[in-house]
């Protein structure tokens, strides 16, 4: 199928590691050029040298800290200078989650949450509203807010908060632009294997006295599809949805990650 990216433009923030680099990689190979952006230059040159070697569209660093309303802006104007135009948005910075023990209730400082909520929900909410006016411009766009399926679960109440308000923020977003030929779209990835997944796996073994062969059975057998769910399959999901292919799907919250045991969602 092809998904209509050929010369379309994408910014992928937190595109230096994990879904965000995937994602980048995988709208490269459709043909996209590909803006990554995240705070460590050394990084983003590294990820935008792997997906250029991977073949496909031009993919390009561009250093950015989401938490700043001026960078955002700056980082903005910067991608359509370098590329002319923005036709895409894939939000995807946030502080790391699900790599180890969530803080209980007396455990959680006010400054954790907002840290989180800030780069995350804020954080989307700051690119989606300098990408906007570019958009509107154009009369089409794509905004897709990787969220998380703790947006649906309890045990990790800062993911449960920041996902659940990724959801509210992109359903907005949605009903706002729609007037204006642009979509919003969040992703909710469930445990996902990404080049971080070893390191955890490593150090969950070790905390709980078991073989690193048993966490990986453990973490494999949490969804319906009994395997853990790669980045690369995030990025072919949000793919879809980035592409005039996907036109069917706005405001929505997609679940990706293998299916939920025993929930029903309608």
């Amino acid at each position: 199928m092809d998904l209509e990216l050929e010369g379309k433009v994408a910014i992928v923030t937190g595109g230096n590691r994990g879904i965000g680099k995937a994602i980048g990689r995988v709208l490269a190979q459709e043909g996209a050029d590909v803006a990554l952006v995240a705070r460590n230059s050394a990084s983003l040159d590294a990820a935008a040298a792997e997906i250029a070697k991977a073949g496909g569209g031009r993919a390009r660093g561009f250093v950015c800290d989401t938490t700043n309303d001026a960078a955002v802006k700056e980082m903005v104007a910067d991608v359509v200078a370098a590329f002319g135009r923005i036709d895409v948005l894939v939000n995807c910075a946030a502080k790391p989650s699900g790599q180890s023990r969530p803080p209980t209730l007396s455990e959680i400082t006010t400054e954790e949450v907002w840290d989180h909520v800030n780069t995350k929900v804020v954080g989307y909410l700051r690119t989606a509203r300098e990408v906007a006016p570019h958009m509107i411009r154009q009369r089409s766009g794509r905004i897709i807010n990787v969220s998380g399926l703790g947006a649906r679960h309890t045990g990790t109440t800062i993911g449960s908060i920041r996902n659940v308000g990724v959801a509210a923020l992109t359903k907005n977003l949605a009903d706002e632009l729609a007037p204006h030929g642009i979509q919003a779209v969040c992703v909710h990835p469930g445990l996902t294997r990404t080049e971080a997944t070893p390191g955890v796996i490593a150090a969950r073994a070790k905390a709980g006295g078991v073989s690193e062969a048993e966490i990986a059975a453990r973490m494999d057998g949490g969804n319906l599809v009994r395997k853990l769910i790669t980045a690369e399959q995030i990025g072919h999901v949000v793919a879809f949805l980035a592409s005039p292919k996907a036109m069917a799907i706005n405001g929505d919250s997609i679940p990706a990650g293998g299916g939920t045991p025993g929930a029903i969602y309608y």
